[in-house]
């Protein structure tokens, strides 16, 4: 662990107790490796954590999926007794439902709580695009409304939220640290400015509960609520459900802290670490490596995406450090509404066409260094971009003889399922549905403010809570360290079957995908 000598976020930390949410997923656990290294010194971490089939408690719960990570390796290494102590004496564990009121809890335990913590940070969220209306609704915009109580329940304690670069929706252009007005249709604002989300909310509220009754079948009524939420996202400016409630999230904060201590953290595309606690640490599988896995499994030549767009890719752990800059903010400059970038564009922006060409040249030279992803066998000397259109012209190409043999096996009671080839081009579709907004980006996001922050506090380029996009070498960031990354940590092989696996959240953002793959 790491001294404080002459750090302003170091000593404004210091005696702080921290409240985080969202902890299990892959963000949260790069923020509190962060916290637990570099700022040894404050007062205590309190972690809100579900119970689920598996564990009945929070605290089990935090130890065999949080503790257990690999992240936490070189704390470990480095000096086990610290680690230790810190996390028995210094992190506490409630079992609690973020999406509940009083997070499920009593309310003379959550009046407990929010009498114990100095600052609340938000990281909880479903990252799946296609999530049904109303899970997205209730976990990316309602359970604000539990975390504001908290804020005002403790005094008006300060509330860093973590949402994303992509509330711009469908906007164009150059996107800045402050708050779009949608591209769809308008929604109404108060004197001061803010969007007024509640009677939208109250909208989609009917519509979900006009979908929901009278019952349907499950899956029928799981499909409905998908398409529900694409099209109220489409019809009010956003690419997918999962933009259009965050966005819904961060308004609500707005609204009802107005004239508190609020900082939103906006990263774009998160993925692996550049450098702490390792290079190339990642949980589960990201936007961008949808390209990688296309390429290394050798299923197709092409891929839906503009060579030339630049796609905003940011290493996690400078998110992590944004957001303690942005903690320390909210106590340094208190009543402040601030909304901060973690972006890569603005700065230092890379090609679609560059990432792919760093990947080839890293595959093709060392692809046996990385046997779980090339599957020791050399790929392609070349991998081609198309338009969306092209590519989903060629994949119905292929399914429809497909289709039609599938349904003579069925008639002659030879087949029950899709085939393998059919189930994979239904999965191709809907990556090319889903990560065209990504794939073939009209947008350019700038991170002035952080930038500005990062100044204000002492902590500039490469210092230890560094947030500067502008020095990553992307070739050797997403040609070597993140493919290494890839597979040492996101690919896993189950023992007994040697079965693939990827490692990471039950709703990652490609797994997101398969689930919801009828969507298409």
């Amino acid at each position: 662990m790491k001294t404080t000598k002459n750090s302003v976020v170091k000593n404004t930390l210091n005696g702080k107790n921290i409240l985080i949410t969202g902890c299990t997923g892959f963000l949260g656990k790069v923020l509190l490796e962060k916290l637990i290294s570099s700022t040894p010194d404050i007062a205590s971490i309190t972690v809100l954590v579900r119970g689920n089939s598996t564990y009945n408690t929070g605290r089990e719960r935090f130890e065999k999926e949080i503790l257990s990570s690999s992240i936490f390796d070189s704390l470990r290494e480095q000096d086990p007794l610290s680690f230790e102590s810190f996390c028995m004496s210094k992190i506490h564990v409630v079992t609690g439902e973020l999406t509940e009121a009083s997070f499920g809890l009593e309310a003379s335990e959550f009046t407990s709580l929010a009498n114990k913590i100095d600052v609340i940070v938000n990281s909880a969220a479903s990252v799946n695009f296609r999530e049904a209306l109303d899970k997205a609704l209730k976990i990316n915009t309602l359970c604000l409304n539990n975390i504001i109580e908290l804020s005002k329940r403790g005094g008006d304690i300060p509330v860093v939220q973590v949402s994303t670069c992509y509330v711009h929706g469908l906007n164009e252009g150059d996107i800045y640290e402050e708050t779009k007005a949608p591209f769809g249709k308008q929604i109404p604002r108060n004197e001061k400015g803010h969007y007024l989300v509640a009677d939208v909310i109250d909208l989609l509220k009917d519509k979900i509960n006009n979908i929901r009754f009278p019952a349907k079948d499950l899956d029928e009524l799981s499909q409905a609520l998908v398409d529900l939420g694409i099209s109220e996202a489409n019809h009010y400016g956003w690419n997918d459900t999962y933009t259009f409630t965050k966005w819904m999230g961060e308004q609500l904060l707005i609204e009802k802290l107005d004239g508190k201590s609020l900082a939103i953290v906006r990263p774009s595309i998160i993925e692996s670490t550049l450098k702490s606690p390792a290079p190339g640490w990642i949980e589960g599988v990201k936007v961008a490596d949808a390209i990688i896995f296309a390429y290394a499994r050798g299923k197709i030549a092409y891929f839906p995406a503009d060579p030339k767009g630049v796609m905003d890719i940011i290493p996690a752990d400078l998110v992590a450090n944004s957001i303690i800059l942005s903690m320390a903010k909210v106590f340094r400059s208190p009543n402040e509404t601030n909304i901060y970038q973690c972006c890569s564009s603005g700065s230092n922006p890379v090609k679609i066409g560059e990432l792919k060409d760093a990947m080839i040249k890293e595959a093709r030279s060392n692809y046996l260094a990385y046997p779980k992803l090339f599957k020791n066998k050399k790929p392609a000397s070349s991998f081609s971009f198309v338009s969306k259109s092209v590519f989903e012209t060629s994949m119905k190409a292929l399914q429809m003889p497909l289709s039609i043999l599938h349904d003579v096996k069925s008639f002659l009671g030879k087949a029950d399922k899709k085939s393998i080839m059919l189930k994979n081009i239904d999965t191709a579709l809907t990556l090319s549905t889903t990560f065209s907004f990504y794939g073939f980006p009209k947008y350019r996001f700038h991170n002035g403010k952080l930038l500005s922050l990062a100044k204000e506090l002492g902590e500039e380029t490469n210092s230890e809570f560094s947030v500067d996009a502008s020095t990553i070498n992307w070739t050797e960031y997403f040609g070597k360290n993140h493919i290494a990354g890839l597979e040492k940590y996101a690919i896993k092989e189950a023992k007994s079957s040697g079965v693939e696996e990827h490692s990471g959240e039950q709703e990652s953002d490609i797994e997101s995908v398969k689930q919801s793959k009828k969507a298409a």
